[in-house]
């Protein structure tokens, strides 16, 4: 689905990802681990075109996406989520999830104006659409509650359906289970796995609870200061002495961390 090639990203004189090339495989949910400062959210930004490479290419199946704008590949079926949410605070969940619907005609204003009856057919459309995300999210009790308002698993929840709305291909997700209390955790798994195995939708996740990472991911890549230290399984990955180093500086590894 993705393939990465010999891709560099500098930003003055640091390199934050140092020619690095891996492949996400379609249809499977891969995880993208690494210590603090390892490249990884730049690696992300990388894929999804909001910081430019400095050098290699990037591929959306058999399309290079290098030059692409971040709306261009979204267009070709690449979603992602953030860090930290990136809800508009002031409309409703509903709303929300709406203005990330595919809507091509209410994206040109000549539309909006004169044709308006496609217009409020696409209208429907997206709020259906957001009515059904809305179910299977299970966050129909705050349908009509600002976003800003949610608590921080909610705001995960609807980052999730919002990326979901365009029915992207492939959905990179940036610690897409940070800050949030176990129970909503647990919810978000069940949505990533079930949309992996019964819709076939790949996915690609950071995240640091290598646990989460074991429950989800069929393949892990490894960065360290940059650059693709290893890849492979979840238990080859977690116990190969070079990615202990890099987490812990030589500790054991205890499965809590």
């Amino acid at each position: 689905m993705i393939t990465v090639n010999d891709v560099s990203v500098s930003f003055g004189g640091l390199k934050a990802v140092d020619d690095v090339s891996f492949e996400i495989s379609a249809g499977r949910i891969t995880g993208l681990i690494g210590p603090n400062g390892a490249g990884k959210t730049t690696m992300f930004n990388a894929i999804a075109g909001h910081v430019k490479v400095t050098a290699g290419h990037i591929r959306l199946a058999d399309e290079d996406i290098t030059a692409l704008q971040p709306h261009q590949r979204a267009s070709r079926g690449l979603a992602r989520t953030f860090q930290i949410p990136h809800e508009f605070s002031r409309l409703t969940v509903l709303e929300n999830l709406m203005v990330a619907a595919a809507t091509p005609r209410g994206e040109n204003v000549f539309n909006v104006l004169f044709r308006r009856g496609a217009y409020a057919v696409e209208t429907r459309e997206s709020y259906r659409a957001a009515r059904e995300m809305i179910a299977f999210l299970e966050i129909d009790h705050v349908r009509d509650e600002q976003a800003g308002n949610l608590s921080g698993g909610q705001k995960k929840l609807l980052e999730l359906g919002r990326a979901l709305m365009r029915k992207p291909r492939i959905v990179l997700l940036d610690e897409i289970g940070a800050g949030i209390n176990r129970t909503l955790l647990a919810k978000l798994s069940d949505k990533i796995l079930w949309l992996n195995r019964e819709q076939g939708l790949t996915f690609c996740l950071i995240e640091h609870d290598l646990d989460y990472v074991s429950k989800l991911c069929d393949h892990v890549l490894v960065l360290a200061q940059g650059q693709l230290l290893t890849q492979g399984t979840v238990d080859a990955v977690r116990s190969d002495e070079r990615v202990i180093e890099a987490y812990f500086g030589g500790g054991k590894y205890e499965a809590s961390a």
